[in-house]
C-alpha cells in the first residue's frame, strides 16, 4: 500500500502538470478560452457513455493486468503528445483526438486503479485506505500545479507531457510487485469468471445500482451538491474579483486555503470506520450552510475563515461517499457500479458549470452561492423527512400464515 500510494502521488502530480499545461497549450494554439473548455469536455465526454463498459471490463479482467495496460497506454499517449509538441507538429484537431483517446482509456483505468488499491488492505481498512488515496490525490494536485509552471519556464511545454508519460510508466513498473493483503476482498477471475460470463454484463451493474436505495440516495445528494455547490473555482473566483474587489493574488490565496482544507479533510476522512449515506448528507448540508455564509461575506478576511471548513467538509464528504460506493456492492459488481457512477458524474461535471454560470448571470456571485446553498440544504432536509416517514409508516404486509405444528413439520 505504501508503494501504491507513492506511485499514485507521482502519477497524480504528472497528470495535474499535464492538465495545467494543456490549457496553456490550447490557448497558444487557438487564443480562445472557449477552445480550452472544449478540450476539457472532449476528454471528459467518453466517460458519459463508456464508463459502464469500462467498469464491466474491470470486473471481467484481472485488475493488476488491466491497470498496468491502461497506465502503459496513457504513457504512450503522453509521449506522443510530447513528441508532437517538441516538433511543433501539434494542431488543434490532433490534440482533440488525443484528448478523446485519453478519456476512453481512463474509463477503464480509473475503476481498475481504484479497486486495485482496495485489494492491498484488509476489508475493514477500506475506508481508511480511500482516505489515504484522497490525501495522495490532493497532494499530487498541489505538486503538479506547482511543477507545471517551473517545468514550462525552464524546459518548455513538451517536458510536462514527457514527465507525465514517465509518471505513468512508474505506476506500470510498480503494479507487478503489488500483492493482495490478507483479509482483502478478492476479485473473481480466471475460470470462475468465465463460467459466470452471463452475469458479467453491463445490465447487471445498472440493475444493481437502480435497485439499491442507498446508492440512489448517494447519487442524489452528490449530484445536487455538485451542481449547486462545490464549483468554488468558478463561484469564489467571481466573488473575490467582483463584489470583494480582490485581484488574482487574492483568489490565489483562497485557492491555497481550499487546497489545504482538502488535505486536512482527507486526513480526517482516513479515520472514518463506518461511513454512510446519512453522514454524506449531513456533511453536504453543513457545506451548504457554510456556502450561504460565504455568499454573505462582507470582506475577504471573513471569506478566508469560511473557506477552510468548506473545503474540509467537502473532502470528508467525498471520502465517505467513495467508501460507500466502493464497499456497498458485492466484489464481483464493484467495477460496473463504479462505471455507472462515472457516467453519472460526467453528467454533473459537464452540466454543473454552465448551470451555475447561468445562475450567476441572473443572481450574481453572492446570489448564486446563497441560492445554491439553500437548494442543497432544502433538498437534503426534504429527503431526510421523506425517508423518516417511510421508516415510521412502512407499507403493511400481508399477515403471515400460522406456523405449522411440530408434527406436521416433521412429516413435511
Amino acid at each position: 500500500m505504501r508503494w501504491w500510494s507513492v506511485a499514485n502521488f507521482v502519477s497524480n502530480a504528472g497528470t495535474w502538470m499535464q492538465l495545467t499545461v494543456q490549457n496553456l497549450l490550447v490557448l497558444q494554439i487557438t487564443g480562445s478560452a472557449a477552445a480550452t473548455g472544449l478540450s476539457m469536455s472532449v476528454q471528459a465526454a467518453p466517460a458519459l457513455l463508456m464508463s459502464v463498459l469500462g467498469g464491466a471490463a474491470v470486473d471481467r479482467w484481472p485488475r493488476r493486468l488491466t491497470a498496468a495496460v491502461s497506465q502503459a497506454l496513457l504513457a504512450v499517449i503522453a509521449f506522443t503528445t510530447a513528441t508532437l509538441v517538441a516538433l511543433d507538429r501539434l494542431d488543434m484537431t490532433t490534440l482533440m483526438v488525443l484528448a478523446a483517446v485519453t478519456g476512453m482509456v481512463a474509463t477503464v483505468d480509473n475503476p481498475a486503479c481504484a479497486l486495485l488499491g482496495n485489494d492491498l488492505v484488509p476489508a475493514e481498512d477500506l475506508p481508511s485506505a480511500i482516505g489515504v488515496g484522497a490525501l495522495v490525490f490532493n497532494a499530487g494536485r498541489l505538486a503538479g500545479a506547482a511543477l507545471a509552471g517551473v517545468t514550462v519556464g525552464f524546459l518548455g511545454t513538451a517536458a510536462a507531457y514527457f514527465a507525465n508519460g514517465f509518471s505513468f510508466l512508474f505506476v506500470t513498473a510498480v503494479i507487478p510487485f503489488l500483492r493482495p493483503a490478507a483479509g482483502a476482498v478478492r476479485q473473481v477471475t480466471g475460470r470462475a469468471a468465465r463460467r459466470s460470463r452471463s452475469d458479467m454484463g453491463v445490465r447487471e451493474g445498472l440493475a444493481f445500482f437502480v435497485r439499491r436505495p442507498r446508492l440512489l440516495a448517494l447519487a442524489g445528494v452528490t449530484g445536487i451538491a455538485a451542481v449547486f455547490g462545490r464549483n468554488y473555482g468558478l463561484t469564489l473566483a467571481v466573488l473575490v474579483t467582483g463584489p470583494l474587489a480582490g485581484g488574482a493574488g487574492a483568489f490565489g490565496t483562497v485557492s491555497t486555503v481550499l487546497a489545504a482544507g482538502g488535505i486536512v479533510g482527507a486526513v480526517l476522512g482516513a479515520r472514518l470506520r463506518r461511513p454512510s449515506v446519512r453522514l454524506v448528507g449531513a456533511l453536504a448540508a453543513t457545506g451548504a450552510l457554510l456556502q450561504i455564509a460565504a455568499g454573505l461575506s462582507p470582506s475577504l478576511a471573513v471569506l478566508l475563515v469560511l473557506v477552510l471548513p468548506m473545503a474540509v467538509v467537502e473532502s470528508v464528504s467525498d471520502t465517505a461517499g467513495t467508501a460507500v460506493l466502493q464497499t456497498d456492492p458485492p466484489a464481483h459488481l464493484r467495477g460496473r457500479v463504479l462505471g455507472v457512477w462515472g457516467s453519472i458524474g460526467t453528467v454533473w461535471g459537464l452540466g454543473g458549470p454552465p448551470a451555475l454560470g447561468l445562475l450567476m448571470e441572473l443572481a450574481g456571485p453572492r446570489g448564486a452561492l446563497i441560492t445554491g446553498g439553500a437548494v442543497i440544504a432544502a433538498s437534503i432536509a426534504s429527503g431526510h423527512v421523506l425517508h423518516r416517514r417511510r421508516t415510521v409508516n412502512p407499507v403493511a404486509l400481508p399477515a403471515k400464515a400460522p406456523a405449522p405444528q411440530p408434527a406436521l413439520q416433521t412429516a413435511a
